[in-house]
């Protein structure tokens, strides 16, 4: 596998659309820390780390919306890859859906969102964007 963060949102994607609760991920570190932002933004219910074997698991409760039965996110797209990385400064971290979606952001402080990182006045590679 060449791009596990492409797998991992990939992984997410299938499992929205197929109705799944729960999906198991292998994990790395920074496959938690997307997981995490996820979290903390509202995009997941929940998730759990489990070692389990040489690599470990990430379990994630998708969240839906019990009315119409939507997941947590629409959109997955991944942005920069291993062939073309994508980089932007601080004052030129994209905006999506007009601020209603998050860009996850790889910058040297961690992993965080578009809005933290412009805050914190840090730019860095463009991993994803989610609404």
């Amino acid at each position: 596998m060449t791009d596990p963060i492409a797998d991992y949102l990939t992984r997410l994607r299938n499992a929205s659309k197929a109705k799944h609760r729960v999906v198991e991920i292998p994990a790395s570190n920074i496959k938690k820390e997307l997981t995490k932002v996820l979290f903390d933004k509202g995009y997941i219910q929940n998730f759990k780390f489990e070692e389990q074997g040489p690599q470990g698991l990430i379990k994630i409760a998708l969240k839906f919306n019990p009315m119409t039965k939507q997941p947590g996110f629409m959109h997955l797209e991944r942005v920069s890859s291993p062939g073309l990385r994508k980089y932007k400064g601080a004052t030129e971290l994209p905006r999506v859906l007009n601020g209603l979606g998050i860009a996850i952001i790889s910058t040297s402080k961690g992993i965080m969102t578009d809005k933290e990182a412009k805050s914190m006045n840090v730019g860095g590679e463009v991993l994803c964007y989610v609404y």
